[in-house]
C-alpha cells in the first residue's frame, strides 16, 4: 500500500495537469499497470487525491479520512461474543478436564454443562451456557492459547535393551500395527525417578487398546519382572474387551521369560517394535505424557505408601479417561506432492467407540452401560485431586538434598522447579 501510495501522488498531479483527454488516458493506464487498481477506483484516486471527506461509520459517527493517504486504524468498538466471563467458565472446565484440545473439549461441552448443574459452585451467568454450546474448536484453542503455553515438559528415558528371547518374538513397525480389531494392546514403563535415575523408584506401566483408546495404567514398586506380569494380568482381567495381543518396546522388563510363558499360556499374541525407533509403540507414546505425566507430574515416587495412593488414582483415572474423555482416530493419510494431509474421526471416548463396534459382546456393552450410569465425573475428578494435594505433602517432605546428585545434572533445574506440573489435576 505504501508503495501504491507513492504512486498515486506521483502521478495525480500530472492527472490533473493534462489538458487533453488523450494524456490523461495515458496516465490512467500507467497508474492501473503499477498499482493494479480497476480503471474506476484509479481515475477516482487521482482526481481526489489528498481531498478530506467525512466518512460515516457502522457506529453513526463521522470520520474525518484523507483520500491517499494512511490514515490511523479506528478502533474496534463490536463487543467480543466471548467475553471474560465466558473465558472464565472456559478455563474451569479445561483445568478440570486436563487441558485437552479444542476439537475434543467442544464434543463433550454440553454434557459437562449439564453435569456442572448438579454441583454446588455453579452459577448460571447471563448468555454463558449458549455461548458455550456455540463455540468452535478453533475458538477455545485461540482463547486458550496463553494458558496452554506454560505446561510443557519431557522427562529421560529408563529402557534398558535385552538380547534374550529376541529371536522368537516378532517385530511389529507401526504401519503394521492392527487398527481395526478391538483387543491389541500397547504397554510401556514411565519411570517417576525425580531426576535421579539411582537407587528404586517406582514405575508406572501404562497400556492403551490401539482400537478405541482404552487406557489401563498401572503402578509399580520398581520394575522386576514379577510386578510387569502381575500388571498384565491384571490388565487382562479388568480390560473390557478379550486381550488379542501386547505389543512393546525392546525393555528386558517386557522381554522375559516369564512374562513370555504366561502370554503363551492365555493364548496372547506378544511383539515388539525396533530398537530406538519409539514410533513403533506411538499409541501408548503419546498417551504416556496426556495420562501419566499430567497426574503425576515430574517427582520421584519410592515408598509404599506413595505407590499405594497411585494406585487408589490409577482406579479414578482410568474410569474418568475411558468413559468421559473423548479422543480422534486417524482414519487415512494421503500424500500430496511434499505434503501429508492427515483425516480424523469425530471425537468420541473409548467407551462409545467400543459400545459401537459390532465385534464387541453384548455382555461387555451391557456392563459399560451400567459403568456410565453409575460414575459421576466431577466426584471422580475431586477424588483425584485429593489424592494428588497427599502425593503432593509427601513429595514436600522429603529432604531434596538427598534425592538430586549434584549440580551437574541438567534435569535437577526442571525438577525442583516442577514436582508437579502447573495446574496439576483439580
Amino acid at each position: 500500500m505504501a508503495q501504491r501510495r507513492a504512486i498515486s501522488e506521483s502521478l495525480a498531479e500530472k492527472f490533473r495537469g493534462s489538458r487533453t483527454r488523450e494524456q490523461r488516458s495515458r496516465i490512467l493506464d500507467q497508474a492501473v499497470e503499477m498499482t493494479q487498481y480497476t480503471r474506476r477506483y484509479a481515475a477516482w484516486v487521482l482526481r481526489n487525491l489528498g481531498k478530506k471527506r467525512l466518512v460515516r461509520t457502522s457506529e453513526g459517527e463521522y470520520v474525518r479520512l484523507v483520500i491517499g493517504r494512511h490514515n490511523k486504524r479506528r478502533p474496534c468498538k463490536r463487543p467480543r461474543k466471548y467475553d471474560q466471563a465466558v473465558l472464565e467458565v472456559l478455563l474451569l472446565i479445561w483445568e478440570s478436564f486436563d487441558y485437552m484440545c479444542g476439537k475434543r473439549l467442544v464434543a463433550i461441552l454440553p454434557n459437562v454443562l449439564k453435569a456442572y448443574d448438579r454441583h454446588e459452585g455453579w452459577s448460571e451467568k447471563e448468555g454463558v451456557r449458549e455461548k458455550l454450546c456455540s463455540i468452535s474448536a478453533a475458538t477455545i484453542d485461540r482463547l486458550l492459547a496463553a494458558e496452554r503455553a506454560k505446561r510443557r515438559l519431557k522427562g529421560i528415558t529408563h529402557t534398558k535393551p535385552t538380547s534374550a528371547l529376541k529371536g522368537r518374538i516378532p517385530i511389529v513397525i507401526s504401519s503394521e500395527v492392527s487398527r481395526e480389531q478391538p483387543g491389541m494392546f500397547q504397554m510401556d514403563l514411565v519411570g517417576h525417578d525425580g531426576g535421579n535415575p539411582n537407587g528404586q523408584f517406582a514405575f508406572s506401566q501404562n497400556a492403551v487398546e490401539v482400537y478405541s483408546g482404552w487406557v489401563e495404567p498401572r503402578i509399580l514398586l520398581n520394575k522386576a519382572q514379577s510386578w510387569v506380569k502381575k500388571a498384565a494380568q491384571s490388565i487382562q482381567e479388568l480390560s473390557p474387551v478379550a486381550v488379542k495381543g501386547f505389543h512393546t518396546d525392546n525393555d528386558s522388563a517386557f522381554i522375559n521369560e516369564p512374562l513370555q510363558s504366561w502370554c503363551a499360556e492365555a493364548g496372547i499374541q506378544f511383539s515388539r517394535g525396533r530398537p530406538y525407533h519409539s514410533n513403533d509403540t506411538c499409541y501408548v507414546e503419546q498417551k504416556n505424557y496426556n495420562i501419566v505425566r499430567q497426574a503425576l507430574g515430574y517427582a520421584r515416587y519410592e515408598t509404599e505408601e506413595e505407590v499405594e495412593l497411585i494406585a487408589r488414582l490409577y482406579e479414578k483415572l482410568r474410569l474418568l479417561i475411558n468413559f468421559f474423555y473423548p479422543s480422534v482416530k486417524l482414519l487415512k493419510k494421503q500424500r500430496h506432492g511434499a505434503h501429508i494431509r492427515k483425516s480424523y474421526d469425530n471425537p468420541r471416548t473409548p467407551a462409545q467407540r467400543l459400545l459401537d463396534c459390532p465385534e464387541v459382546s453384548a455382555e461387555a456393552k451391557a456392563q459399560l452401560h451400567r459403568q456410565i450410569r453409575l460414575l459421576d465425573p466431577f466426584q471422580l475428578k475431586a477424588e483425584i485431586a485429593t489424592i494428588q494435594d497427599r502425593l503432593l505433602a509427601l513429595v514436600r517432605k522429603k529432604n531434596l538434598r538427598v534425592l538430586y546428585p549434584g549440580p551437574r545434572n541438567p534435569a535437577i533445574a526442571v525438577v525442583m522447579k516442577h514436582l508437579l506440573p502447573q495446574g496439576h489435576l483439580g
